[in-house]
């Protein structure tokens, strides 16, 4: 009975627990913990492999928060979880700009990330107005306050920023090959040149706080 619903399912619409997870943002054990606990729907293939509907992940994902709009969270969710599991057991650590940062300075650059994540989703979920790439500019000074007086240069700022900016990037290409968008103005290629224009105005904050000293 399994081997036959497996064998009629849409290959496309079926997904792995890694693939699961990398969409999801989260660790595989995570993923699989929510499929033991009934959280998220999943099957086995013949050979035992667990496997997730796309349908399902996108559902799950509504659920985690206040989706307005639905693609600005997604991106956020996943960007965040993706952080997370570089913060705490990626190859972060192994980077030569990010060893000479104090536990100190790493907690003040979590909680600006934070503060960051929510200022991108306010800002693509008001349309992306000029006014709001404020909150980019002050996002930039203050990163490149802490990271300046953890002794870091320029460059290596700079490498920092492009590390973490590119979850966000990540994130918008990953939901962009699950999902189309709900409507015209919130398609993938505008999202991503919104978070674009943010990103670059937070990284020329980052250099002319440098320049300025």
């Amino acid at each position: 009975m399994i081997e036959f619903q497996w064998q009629t399912m849409s290959e496309s619409e079926w997904i792995s627990l890694r693939h699961a997870a990398e969409i999801l943002g989260v660790h595989p054990a995570t993923v699989r913990n929510w499929a033991d606990n009934g959280d998220l729907p999943s099957r086995r293939t013949p050979g035992g492999h667990r496997r997730f509907r796309k349908a399902d992940l996108l559902q799950h994902a509504k659920t985690q928060g206040e989706l307005q709009p639905l693609e600005a969270q997604f991106i956020i969710q996943n960007a965040l979880g993706h952080t997370r599991l570089h913060v705490g057991g990626g190859n972060l650590t192994l980077m030569p700009w990010y060893e000479r940062i104090s536990e100190t300075a790493r907690a003040q650059l979590r909680q600006e990330g934070m503060h960051t994540l929510e200022a991108i989703r306010k800002y693509l979920a008001a349309g992306a107005p000029d006014e709001q790439l404020s909150a980019a500019i002050t996002a930039g000074t203050h990163y490149a306050r802490i990271l300046s007086e953890s002794g870091l240069r320029l460059a290596d700022a700079v490498r920092g920023f492009y590390y973490f900016s590119d979850f966000v990037i990540n994130s918008i290409l990953t939901w962009s090959e699950i999902t189309p968008p709900r409507n015209a103005m919130a398609d993938w290629g505008t999202l991503l040149r919104q978070v674009n224009t943010f990103s670059n105005t937070i990284l020329l904050s980052i250099i002319e706080y440098y320049e300025s000293e």
